[in-house]
């Protein structure tokens, strides 16, 4: 192959990866949680493409989506090891959501921060063929194929992690408008320390996660109870709310972030069911809060 025939062949290989590449980068994230391990995932795809016999492969896509994939599952296994150490309650890295830049997400489907908690008790194995399914609608057979399995076997994977998430949310869903409603009326109690007001917006069964990773002043453990959630608020309301707070669209549902000295400190995203306020999460960590833009 002249030198020209290669930058022809590596023009068009880039250009077809290019195209796929959001799609990488959606599967990843809803399989890492982290916006770093995912664009990992996608470099070395990439790197694997470049080295591939293209002119062998028949259906560049779906060739690049099993190769994402299988990266992403055995990142998952090794990443499970190392959050057994991590300081505190782990939660994902949330994304900015507002104009959907990069996940490339034909539906919403396993983005939602409240779900990437409940996938995290899912094998590796399980939230790919869930997420494959649930959020880009690859047919069982292509997912057999992915996870190297049967289609029985994918199909049986997606229906154990479909009943596993049912068990752990088995409550009434709130649209857009009310999570936004309810989180303003969170923010309003919780900077003045309303404990009376923030008992009342909780389910019997809040949950509040911090995550500081050791980089942070976070509790390190859960705190449970709408009494103890509230006292809880209410103890860091006079300091922590010290900086300007804004209403931002993440991982595709409405959140809140903290700024203070121009940067972000602090993300809050609300698990809102029509019963109340079910879950509290609260990203410390700065390495989570990096690549989130500052509101104007």
């Amino acid at each position: 192959m002249t030198g020209a025939a290669e930058q022809d062949d590596l023009d068009t290989a880039a250009a077809t990866f290019a195209a796929v590449r959001p799609r990488l980068f959606g599967i990843a994230y809803r399989m890492l949680g982290t916006v770093a391990d995912a664009e990992d995932i996608v470099q070395d795809t990439w790197e694997r493409w470049q080295r591939t016999d293209r002119s062998a492969v028949r259906e560049p896509a779906a060739f690049l989506a099993t190769a994402a994939t299988r990266l992403a599952i055995n990142h998952a296994q090794s990443a499970r090891v190392k959050r057994e150490t991590y300081i505190g309650p782990w939660l994902p890295e949330p994304v900015d959501t507002s104009a959907d830049p990069s996940l490339g997400a034909e539906r919403g489907e396993a983005l939602e921060f409240a779900v990437l908690v409940l996938l995290e008790k899912l094998t590796p194995t399980e939230r790919a063929a869930y997420v494959l399914r649930e959020a880009f609608d690859y047919p069982y057979a292509q997912i057999a194929e992915i996870i190297q399995g049967s289609e029985a076997s994918a199909r049986q994977l997606v229906s154990r992690a479909r009943k596993h998430l049912a068990e752990e949310r088995h409550v009434r869903e709130v649209d857009h408008a009310q999570q936004k409603r309810m989180l303003e009326a969170f923010l309003e109690a919780a900077q003045s320390g309303d404990i009376a007001e923030l008992e009342r917006m909780f389910t019997a069964d809040i949950v509040s996660y911090s995550d500081g990773g050791g980089l942070a002043r976070a509790s390190r453990i859960p705190v449970f109870t709408r009494e103890t959630v509230a006292k809880y608020v209410h103890a860091f309301s006079g300091r922590f709310w010290d900086g300007t707070v804004h209403l931002v669209e993440a991982n595709g549902a409405p959140a809140a972030v903290l700024v203070r000295g121009g940067a972000v400190v602090a993300f809050v995203a609300l698990d809102v069911t029509a019963d109340g306020i079910r879950r509290l999460q609260w990203v410390l960590n700065p390495q989570k809060l990096e690549r989130i833009p500052v509101p104007a």
